[in-house]
């Protein structure tokens, strides 16, 4: 095989879970945007983007020529990475003012979500019903983070120009958020803890982006009345739970990976990332919303863990990378090179 087909057989190899480079890189940009560093931020942002363009042209093409395996990838819950990082990076430009953007990415995530779902959920409906002693892996808790990643992308759209339907939207869809979390989370194999190979974190991530919904929605309320205060009584109670818990389980995923360290790449590490950087994220939400500056620091502390826990993932999905196009160079007899899931 030749250098020049070697990266278009990696891409061919790429598996739905890629997505999650996205959400991760994502999320970093938007975190970095709270605390100031705004340089570093727009330099996440311009690599979430090409890689959404690029995973997205992919998305297309594939279900214009080989749409069974558009239909098989679609309905695993990877698939849901393509609304979940459409949200952020629409979360992401609604800062910069481009609000026309975000809403065609709030559309166009709303188009894909029920049409994913509804996949994700037959095939999990099927994985019950068929082998019933069986759990399922952290992925699955992407159902809930899609899910309030539309939430978060609403109620901050409605906060920009003071509109309140998105907000009210945003509502229903964080409740609903919240009660898909509650099957995905008698469905998840807590052995992942400790045997995951990265997508065990989706469910604090999950949890995390509920927190940060949450606080989204406290801080909608600037021009229009539109929550009574019973209201943000139970949103501000709710959302610090969230952020209480998704620290938890940030806890304990942690030491997890101490207790059984797993180095070896693998794509899935990118919902590793992500989590971590959500976690950064929600705090430092959270703390606005909530009017708690104290969570600011920790926060801050958190983000920069994700930021270090990304350049370790991608210099490890580079190494990958090249290992595999050595692989295919050599022909046959070449190396082995990597795990092929980069």
């Amino acid at each position: 095989m030749s250098g020049s087909s070697s990266p278009r057989a990696w891409w061919a190899r790429r598996p739905p879970a890629a997505g999650a480079a996205v959400l991760a890189t994502g999320v970093l940009s938007v975190g970095l945007h709270l605390v100031g560093y705004e340089v570093l931020s727009r330099v996440a942002l311009a690599l979430a983007g090409a890689a959404w363009v690029a995973l997205g042209a992919d998305f297309a093409v594939r279900l214009v020529r080989q749409r069974e395996r558009w239909w098989a990838e679609a309905r695993t819950p990877d698939g849901l990475t393509a609304v979940a990082a459409t949200t952020v990076l629409g979360t992401r430009v609604s800062a910069l003012g481009w609000q026309t953007l975000a809403w065609a990415l709030l559309a166009l995530s709303a188009v894909l979500w029920p049409l994913l779902l509804a996949g994700v959920a037959r095939q999990v409906l099927r994985h019950v019903a068929g082998h019933r002693e069986r759990r399922m892996p952290g992925d699955v808790f992407l159902c809930c983070v899609a899910t309030q990643g539309l939430a978060v992308l609403a109620a901050t759209l409605g906060r920009a120009e003071a509109t309140t339907w998105p907000a009210y939207t945003a509502l229903a869809l964080f409740w609903l958020g919240l009660v898909l979390y509650v099957p995905m989370l008698v469905l998840f194999d807590w052995r992942q803890v400790a045997q995951g190979a990265g997508d065990q974190w989706v469910a604090g991530g999950a949890l995390a982006i509920s927190a940060l919904a949450g606080a989204r929605l406290i801080t909608a309320d600037r021009a229009e009345y539109l929550w009574n205060a019973d209201d943000r009584g139970v949103l501000r109670v709710l959302t610090v739970g969230l952020l209480v818990l998704s620290l938890c389980w940030y806890g304990a995923l942690l030491a997890a990976e101490v207790l059984w360290p797993r180095p070896r790449y693998d794509t899935r590490r990118w919902a590793t990332v992500f989590p971590m950087g959500m976690t950064a994220v929600a705090m430092l939400a959270v703390a606005r919303a909530v009017r708690v500056p104290g969570l600011r620091g920790p926060g801050e502390v958190l983000l920069w863990v994700a930021v270090g826990a990304w350049l370790a993932v991608a210099v490890a999905a580079l190494a990958t990378t090249r290992a595999f196009a050595g692989s295919t160079d050599s022909g046959p007899s070449g190396p082995s090179g990597g795990t092929g899931r980069g």
